[in-house]
């Protein structure tokens, strides 16, 4: 079992990841980690859990976290009560903070010691274990009092990378990563000090003393002081121009390709370098830090020194409810890359949102073809098809795109294997059985980003000129990026439209999924799969929910509309929120929640399956009347429309439009 803290805060079994139910309870599960085995007061939980204002029940609600977290955890760690507080016994579990901090320091300790090489390998192994921002999924009181902290540690294991990388002559290469890196920690000097002496081996002694300048007036404008010691005695070497060069440097490796056999049959693939990814998408917008997150799980190590463990091949699922933009996040993100894969690109389309999705042997035909094989070589079995593959791709970089995956038996066969490539997945499913994955889910844009990206597709000017009507449609979109899509994309259509004439059409709930479509653009049509891959009694469960006047509830609220027992009914919403179709929130305890346009489609499923039912025509998976070509039946919601139009004036004058 792998407890991971240095990101958003998960457990994972035997490959597969352990459910927690919310903030509180990720907080409590954290703090217990960071004490270290030690005893863990009530007290000081309380105050991670809510702060200075704790409930009057705080007490009997700590013991249901800790309860639920134990149940959860089960028996391989000892989640133990000794008052006056709690301790958690990891036993044979590891904790990625652990493995961090302990292959940081022998990395340290390589570097002060001049082995470059193997300090470089090993600081790298050190940073793989971060994958985003510390204690992600917790309270705000944790977070401010341990990531700081823990940020540092990141940071001072970074920094030592990188003079291990200037030592071994990779100056070239790390001048774009600390151009960021200054850029986002503009006062830490030894950073500072590392990008000037990168510039300057690469023959930039001006771009290197301007570095200086810059820090140095920042220094002086910020915190009132100069320079320390460490930085000016850079500066003062560049000037003299005795900065010394790189104590190790390598040349790079040199791969001679295998001669071609003269007798092989031709492949039109066979003098290519594969560079298979779709277009991008040129008006993408917002997802900065879901871009940054997968731009460094993309990243490729440094060569693998021996006696040193192997890297992993990381898989990351891309995941989240339909229309949330996943390809396009991917492919922005894996064409970021490209430098990180000289090899090539691969990329498949699984269709896993079709009735029948591609098989995994197809697939590997096309890309054994991509990669040069000609048809007769391919075996005809998966599994050989799955070997060669791999084969194909020992000791080469390459990126792989899966875009649209089924289930994780579609994707395992294709995964490569190959310690130097990367596979990136987009599911609406987070594949939490497959082995090695790490899951990045996708909800609604936040407010900015998807007024901007209406803003982008549409035309800056008719969105500025009625700001108010352009935050009702972000509202009435659910800042779902097709739905704004679709609507950026109408009004660019029709010219005569302003943007209170398309929130007026979106305002009526009976027919605002019909205006949400624009050629093979269809909100509606994207909530299909996931409806039709529900089973039976889910099905009718969000029916029903649907029809109820609250938009979310907990499971012992479901299970009295339900009519049903609360751990039935908590199974229920489970499936639904697997199926992206209920969000869930800790307010304190699990409550479950409908997007809007999701509870419309619902409601439309339901007078649909009603009015078949009663002509004798209801289709087995009753999604007919869903999906047919006259339109919805008609949906009524009280209310809704003024609360979208007060909530987006609210966000106009919140954006300061």
């Amino acid at each position: 079992m792998e407890f991971r803290i240095l990101g958003p805060v998960d457990v994972v079994d035997d490959g597969r990841a352990i459910p927690l139910d919310g903030a509180k309870q990720r907080t409590v599960l954290a703090a217990l980690l960071l004490a270290g085995g030690r005893l863990m007061p009530d007290d000081r939980l309380s105050a991670l859990l809510w702060g200075w204002e704790p409930p009057a029940t705080r007490n009997a609600q700590l013991y249901t976290y800790v309860s639920r977290l134990r149940g959860r955890l089960g028996p391989q760690v000892a989640l133990v009560r000794k008052a006056p507080g709690y301790r958690l016994d990891l036993g044979p579990a590891t904790l990625d903070l652990h493995a961090f901090e302990r292959t940081a320091e022998e990395g340290h300790a390589e570097l002060a010691a001049g082995r470059h090489d193997r300090a470089a390998v090993l600081l790298r192994t050190a940073l793989s274990h971060w994958r985003g921002t510390p204690l992600a999924g917790t309270t705000e009181h944790l977070a401010d009092r341990e990531a700081p902290r823990l940020e540092e540690l990141r940071l001072a294991a970074l920094e030592h990378r990188v003079e291990a990388d200037l030592e071994l002559g990779r100056h070239d290469e790390l001048v774009p990563e600390l151009l960021r890196l200054v850029a986002e920690f503009p006062v830490r000097e030894r950073l500072r000090g590392q990008l000037m002496t990168a510039l300057h081996r690469c023959g930039r002694q001006a771009d290197a003393l301007g570095v200086y300048d810059h820090g140095r007036l920042l220094l002086a404008e910020d915190l009132g002081v100069d320079p320390g010691a460490g930085l000016q005695a850079i500066h003062r070497a560049i000037l003299r121009d005795e900065l010394p060069g790189p104590a190790a440097a390598q040349p790079p490796a040199v791969v001679t390709p295998a001669p071609p056999d003269p007798a092989a049959p031709a492949s039109v693939w066979t003098a290519l370098r594969p560079a298979m990814l779709p277009a991008d998408t040129p008006d993408f917008t917002g997802r900065a830090d879901e871009l940054a997150v997968l731009a460094a799980r993309l990243r490729v190590p440094a060569e693998r020194v021996e006696g040193l463990p192997r890297p992993a091949a990381p898989v990351t699922v891309v995941t989240g409810p339909a229309g949330t933009g996943k390809s396009a996040l991917v492919v922005r993100a894996a064409r970021l890359a490209r430098a990180e894969f000289p090899d090539g690109q691969l990329y498949a389309d699984l269709r896993g949102r079709d009735e029948r999705p591609k098989s995994p042997a197809d697939v590997l035909g096309w890309l054994l073809r991509a990669l040069g094989a000609d048809g007769r070589e391919i075996p005809d079995g998966l599994d050989e098809r799955a070997q060669l593959f791999r084969s194909r791709l020992a000791g080469r970089r390459m990126l792989l795109v899966l875009d649209d995956a089924a289930d994780d038996g579609q994707v395992r066969p294709l995964l490569p294997g190959a310690e130097r490539c990367r596979t990136v997945v987009t599911s609406r499913d987070p594949l939490a059985g497959l082995e090695g994955s790490r899951a990045l889910t996708l909800g609604p844009l936040d407010f900015p980003d998807a007024y901007q990206l209406l803003s982008a597709v549409t035309g800056p000017d008719r969105v500025s000129a009625d700001p108010a009507s352009a935050a009702r449609i972000v509202e009435l979109c659910d800042r779902l990026p097709l739905a704004l899509r679709i609507c950026a994309a109408r009004l660019a259509a029709h010219p005569h439209w302003t943007p209170a004439t398309l929130a007026d059409r979106l305002t009526p709930v009976e027919r605002r999924l019909d205006e949400l479509r624009l050629g093979a653009l269809d909100v509606r049509q994207s909530l299909v799969p996931s409806h039709r891959g529900l089973a039976p009694a889910a099905r009718s469960a969000l029916r029903r929910l649907a029809l109820a006047e609250a938009a979310s509830f907990t499971a012992r609220e479901a299970a009295l509309l339900l009519e049903a027992g609360e751990e039935a009914a908590e199974e229920v919403l489970e499936a639904l929120a697997e199926a992206r179709l209920l969000t869930v929130a800790e307010e304190p305890r699990p409550r479950f929640r409908f997007a809007p346009l999701v509870r419309l489609f619902a409601r439309e499923a339901t007078e649909a399956v009603e009015a078949a039912e009663a002509g004798g025509t209801a289709g087995a998976d009753g999604t007919d009347g869903a999906e047919g070509a006259d339109g919805p039946a008609a949906v009524r919601a009280a209310g809704a429309v003024g609360a979208v139009a007060t909530a987006a004036e609210a966000r106009v004058r919140a954006y300061a439009l």
